[in-house]
C-alpha cells in the first residue's frame, strides 16, 4: 500500500539550495516552509513574496526550470524542479 502522500517528500532546488517539498504543495508553500519569504524585488528594490496566494497579484513571480515570471502560488512542485529567485 502506498505511503500517505503527506509523508512522502522530495527535493527541489532554489538558487542551488536543496529544499524539501511534498506532493500537492505549491512552490510558494515549499519556499515558505523552508523559511524563504522574499521571492523577488521590484525595480525600486522593494521585496515581494506571497501575498494573495491564488494567482491574482503576481507578487510571487519566480523562474522555474528556466521559465521566467511563473507564479509560485499556483504552480505545483515536482521532483527535481529548479527555481531561481529574482534578486
Amino acid at each position: 500500500m502506498p505511503a500517505d502522500a503527506a509523508s512522502v517528500t522530495f527535493t527541489i532546488k532554489v538558487d542551488g539550495r536543496r529544499v524539501p517539498a511534498t506532493p500537492g504543495q505549491s512552490v510558494a508553500a515549499a519556499l515558505l516552509e523552508a523559511g524563504i519569504t522574499v521571492f523577488r524585488h521590484t525595480p525600486a528594490g522593494s521585496p515581494r513574496g506571497l501575498y494573495c496566494g491564488m494567482g491574482v497579484c503576481f507578487d510571487c513571480l519566480v523562474t522555474i526550470d528556466g521559465l521566467a515570471d511563473q507564479r509560485a502560488c499556483i504552480t505545483p512542485v515536482r521532483p527535481g524542479m529548479q527555481i531561481q529567485l529574482t534578486p
